[in-house]
């Protein structure tokens, strides 16, 4: 993958912030990141990156999902879930605002 200028300033932006890149199995042609247990897959978009889908839970080898069941909310991968606790809720939220502002940041 050719990156320009403006890709490369985001991902030492990145790096920078304390993500750290990543490969996820079945999407290792996306590049990816993680930081505090979440993990993101990026797409090049508009001379920069965006956010592929949404942001996951790193769980074993894969990327859980944050869905409802049973009105409550977990984050799946395959048959794992992990319950998405008051406080794991709070730390995705954080990651990803701040992951949002750094993928929009041009400095």
């Amino acid at each position: 993958m050719d990156l320009t200028p403006a890709q490369t300033a985001t991902l030492e932006r990145l790096l920078r912030a304390g993500f750290r890149f990543v490969t996820i199995p079945h999407v290792e042609r996306y590049l990816s990141v993680e930081k505090d247990g979440f993990v993101a897959v990026l797409e090049p978009a508009a001379g920069g990156f965006a956010i592929f889908g949404q942001i996951g839970y790193w769980m074993g080898e894969g990327m859980g999902v944050l869905v409802e069941r049973q009105r409550r909310k977990v984050f799946v991968w395959h048959e794992q879930t992990v319950d998405a606790t008051p406080d794991l809720l709070a730390e995705y939220q954080r990651i990803r605002s701040e992951l949002k502002t750094l993928l929009q940041s041009t400095s």
